[in-house]
């Protein structure tokens, strides 16, 4: 999976996690899950999130992009986005995810575009568009998101998306 690389915010974003006492960028990752996959989340904000995975390791008996491999990526994507959306005090939790798989994939590295479909005060849906590295498109996903307020006591977004 190599070395972990520093996620893209904006700088709003950072500032509002740094008044927490929250360094985002150093806590971000894509989850435990997402680790074990090999995703890279390479931008995020409210308005778009960019990830990557390979193929390698991800794939199903007929050496196959595993479908669930996507619907993995496009549910990280789109829980970022909405997590971003919601700011410090929410946590996004996803209540309903649907994916599209539209072409297979054996090799490479598959890339994940998450952007805004709703963002309201209590959801938030993402459109995720998986491709290959020719572009073509693999697999759409839409994602809602409920976004909850935090609970006293209960870790902040940020330090809950940790691996």
């Amino acid at each position: 999976m190599g070395e972990q690389q520093r996620v893209k915010f904006p700088q709003e974003i950072i500032d509002e996690y740094a008044a927490l006492g929250v360094d985002l960028p150093a806590l971000f990752s894509a989850g435990h899950l997402g680790t074990r996959m090999g995703v890279q989340i390479l931008e995020a904000s409210p308005e778009k999130v960019v990830g990557t995975m390979p193929v390698e390791g991800n794939t199903q008996p007929y050496g196959l992009l595993h479908g669930g491999a996507s619907a993995v990526l496009a549910e990280t994507l789109g829980s970022v986005g909405s997590m971003l959306h919601g700011g410090s005090s929410k946590i996004a939790v996803g209540v309903d995810l649907n994916c599209t798989h539209h072409r297979g994939v054996r090799s490479g590295l598959v890339t994940g575009v998450a952007t805004p479909v709703h963002r309201g005060r209590s959801t938030a849906t993402y459109e995720i568009v998986i491709s290959d590295e020719e572009g073509r498109r693999v697999c759409s996903a839409r994602l809602t998101c409920l976004l909850r307020d935090v609970r006293p006591g209960e870790a902040a977004p940020a330090e809950s998306t940790g691996s």
